[in-house]
C-alpha cells in the first residue's frame, strides 16, 4: 500500500479571529507539508479545488499551488483532487491544457484526478437554476473520454456534445512521457466506485466510512474493473481512501493532540457543503455544528476505525487494516487545527516508522500502470 498526504486550504474561523493573515500561512503551511511528505517518502500529494467553501477549503486555484510544488518537490507525484471539468466551471481544453503543462513541469509526475464538485452550494454557483445535481454527472460522462482524444491526436478531430462542443484543434502541449497521466474519479458512494471502475478510472475515496464499511465497496470495484472499458490509453486500477491521521511520539501525546484539533469543527464544515454525502445519524444542520470531540470520542473514532491516531506502532497496525481492506493508497488529512509542529511530526513519524514498513515497491504504482499503455 502507497502513502499520500491531502491538502484543501482549511482555514476556520477560530484561527482567523487570532491571526489576521490566517489564510495566507495555513495555504503556505500546506506548502510546507507537502515538500515535507516528498522528503519523508510519501508518494502522493493531493489538492483540492473548491469554490465559494468559506473556512472549509480556501484552495480554489490548485494548479497554480501545484505547479509550485512541481519545482519544491523531487519524487512525490502531485495530483489534482480535483480539477472540475465542467465546461461551466473550466472549459475542457484549458483541463487538457494544464494536465499536460503539469506533466512536463513534474517530469512525468502528474496525476489527473476529477470530479463533479463538492455540493450544490459550490455547484449551484457556476450552474445557477439548476435544480437537479444529477445533470452535472451527465455533463462530466460527456467530457471525461474526451481529454485522451486531445492528448492523444496530434490534431483533435473536434467534439459536438449536449453541453459544449469544440472544433477541430491542436491542443498543446501534449503529456510528456508514455500516454497520458493516470486519471482518477473523486467518489463518495458505492455507485460513483462503479462507474469509476466501467471507465477504467482509479478511485480518489472521499468518503466518511469505516474500513469494515468500505471493505465490499472495494472488492465491487476490483471486480467491476476487470471488465472496463477505458476512456484512457490504459486502466487505472487504484482505488486511493482519504482519512485524518495523528501520530505522535507516544498515545497519549496523540490522542491530546486530537482533542486540540477541534475536528469536530472541521466535520460540521464537511457536512456544511457536502451535502450529497450520507448524512450519518446525529451530525445536526449547519449552523449547528457537532460539540467538541472529547477524549472520550476521540477513542470512539479510533475504535470505530474512522480516525488513525497514536503512537508509531499503533499507527502502523491501523493502516493495516486498510491494507487489508484492499486500499491501494491511503492519504491522510492532517488537521489545521494542529500547530505546525504537530502536523510536521506526523509526516516525519509516518515516513520513518510507518511507510518503510507496508510500501516497499520503489516505483509509483500509477508509474507502472502508465507503462502499460498502448502506444
Amino acid at each position: 500500500m502507497e502513502f499520500g498526504i491531502f491538502v484543501q486550504g482549511y482555514v476556520p474561523a477560530g484561527r482567523s479571529r487570532t491571526d489576521p493573515e490566517a489564510e495566507h500561512h495555513a495555504l503556505l503551511e500546506e506548502v510546507d507539508y507537502v515538500v515535507a511528505a516528498d522528503r519523508a517518502g510519501f508518494k502522493y500529494a493531493w489538492a483540492s479545488e473548491h469554490h465559494f467553501l468559506e473556512e472549509y477549503s480556501h484552495l480554489s486555484a490548485n494548479d497554480v499551488f501545484l505547479g509550485y510544488l512541481a519545482h519544491a518537490t523531487e519524487r512525490i507525484h502531485l495530483g489534482s483532487a480535483i480539477f472540475n471539468p465542467l465546461p461551466q466551471v473550466n472549459h475542457p481544453v484549458k483541463v487538457a491544457e494544464r494536465v499536460a503543462m503539469l506533466d512536463h513541469l513534474t517530469r512525468g509526475r502528474f496525476e489527473f484526478g476529477s470530479g463533479r464538485g463538492a455540493g450544490s452550494h459550490e455547484v449551484l454557483g457556476f450552474l445557477p437554476g439548476v435544480t437537479d445535481l444529477d445533470v452535472t454527472r451527465e455533463i462530466w460522462e460527456e467530457t471525461i473520454a474526451q481529454f485522451p482524444r486531445m492528448w492523444l491526436n496530434d490534431t483533435y478531430p473536434g467534439f459536438e456534445g449536449a453541453h459544449w462542443s469544440l472544433p477541430p484543434r491542436k491542443v498543446l502541449p501534449k503529456p510528456y512521457g508514455p500516454a497520458h497521466p493516470a486519471m482518477w474519479y473523486a467518489a463518495g458512494s458505492p455507485s460513483s466506485y462503479a462507474m469509476a471502475a466501467r471507465k477504467g478510472l482509479g478511485v480518489l475515496g472521499f468518503s466518511v466510512q469505516s474500513v469494515s464499511d468500505m471493505e465490499w465497496v472495494v472488492d465491487s470495484y476490483r471486480t467491476a474493473v476487470r471488465d472496463a472499458e477505458p476512456v484512457g490509453a490504459f486502466v487505472n486500477d487504484n482505488v486511493m481512501v482519504t482519512t485524518t491521521a495523528i501520530c505522535a511520539e507516544t498515545s497519549a501525546e496523540a490522542r491530546e493532540a486530537a482533542v486540540r484539533a477541534d475536528l469536530g469543527y472541521l466535520h460540521s464544515l464537511l457536512f456544511r457543503y457536502h451535502d450529497t454525502f450520507p448524512r450519518p445519524e446525529g451530525v445536526p444542520r449547519w449552523p449547528e455544528r457537532l460539540p467538541e470531540y472529547t477524549p472520550e470520542i476521540i477513542d470512539l473514532l479510533i475504535a470505530e476505525e474512522l480516525l488513525i491516531c497514536g503512537d508509531p506502532g499503533e499507527v502502523l497496525a491501523q493502516c493495516k487494516r486498510w491494507e487489508a481492506a484492499g486500499a491501494d493508497q491511503l492519504a491522510f488529512c492532517l488537521p489545521v487545527g494542529l500547530p505546525r509542529e504537530e502536523a510536521l511530526t506526523t509526516i516525519r513519524l509516518m515516513g520513518e516508522h510507518v511507510i518503510p514498513a507496508l510500501d516497499t515497491d520503489p516505483i509509483h504504482r500509477t508509474t507502472r500502470l502508465r507503462g502499460t499503455a498502448t502506444p
